[in-house]
């Protein structure tokens, strides 16, 4: 990534803004945001922003990063709100200087992230693995979140089934990536609603251009993901309590977490969570930001305007 005199400032970090030009490869086209690198402890991460107002954080899914919301965070930032979208460590235009990545690596990144920006307290809408570190901030940090959405993925608490199998049928080819495979099955699946144009899809995987990210698939999914679904398993969050209002959203078409299943995995919710929410989006698949972003604008804004 090349940035205007990025410097490590451990006891000073800050946000730096910096034009789209001066990024490597380019950014994808998305007016109205603008672009910085917030400096945190061995990290420069890149942060597009629009709109002023009440924050609102939103965490991407894998292989995408803050180019994910360019639709769906402008309707949000246009009723009044700052949209706040980070690549997180190992995506987008993020660089680190180590590269190793634990269960909680990111949790702490945007933990920093969000004092560098003076954000005391943020709603977070959440897509993918982006859920991931959503949803332990939600348990852990309860005080930074105003409300939640999770997108495609389910409620911490959910019981495991054999038939969330399917869900899981990518994860041996991205624990054993090789740097320079083909990432473009993420948008050909079957649990995909609609065909994606291929300059999305570009725009989508421009990051994988630099080694760092790319190298990064292995340890996001080894240090990260199976860790994180293991604790799932173990029923780790059926032992908490969620007291963040969330609404949790799938597409029809994501056939991975059905109405049926999705409803008998997550029964009772009252009983983990103070107020949870399920709704499923027609017409939709597991990209929710990018088949219907109106929809997920408006899920969001409903949510987050819910004083009950």
């Amino acid at each position: 990534m090349d940035t205007p005199e990025l410097r490590s400032r451990p006891d000073d970090a800050r946000p730096h803004v910096a034009s789209a030009a001066t990024w490597t490869p380019p950014l994808p086209e998305a007016p109205g945001f603008a672009h910085q690198v917030v400096e945190t402890p061995g990290l420069r991460t890149h942060v597009a922003t629009i709109g002023d107002g009440e924050p609102v954080v939103l965490l991407h899914g894998f292989p995408q990063h803050w180019w994910q919301w360019h639709q769906v965070a402008p309707r949000i930032a246009e009723h009044g709100y700052r949209v706040i979208c980070p690549d997180l460590r190992g995506a987008g235009w993020t660089a680190a200087d180590e590269p190793g990545i634990e269960r909680e690596t990111r949790l702490h990144d945007l933990l920093a992230i969000l004092d560098a920006l003076h954000v005391e307290r943020a709603h977070v809408v959440s897509h993918d693995m982006g859920a991931i570190t959503a949803l332990q901030l939600s348990y852990t940090h309860p005080e930074r979140v105003g409300r939640a959405v999770q997108l495609s993925i389910p409620p911490g608490f959910m019981s495991f089934s054999p038939r969330l199998l399917p869900a899981f049928r990518h994860m041996p080819k991205l624990i054993w990536h090789r740097p320079g495979d083909p990432l473009r099955g993420v948008w050909s699946d079957p649990y995909c609603a609609k065909v994606t144009p291929e300059a999305t899809i570009d725009a989508h995987l421009a990051p994988m251009q630099r080694p760092e990210i790319d190298e990064a698939i292995r340890p996001l999914y080894r240090g990260m993901v199976i860790p994180e679904a293991m604790r799932l398993a173990r029923g780790e969050y059926k032992r908490m309590h969620l007291t963040i209002p969330t609404l949790v959203a799938f597409g029809r078409h994501d056939t991975r977490f059905n109405e049926p299943l999705v409803r008998r995995l997550c029964e009772n919710p009252d009983r983990y969570a103070d107020r949870m929410e399920i709704v499923f989006v027609e017409n939709a698949g597991k990209l929710l930001p990018d088949d219907a972003p109106d929809t997920v604008a408006e899920l969001a804004l409903g949510w987050i305007r819910r004083t009950d």
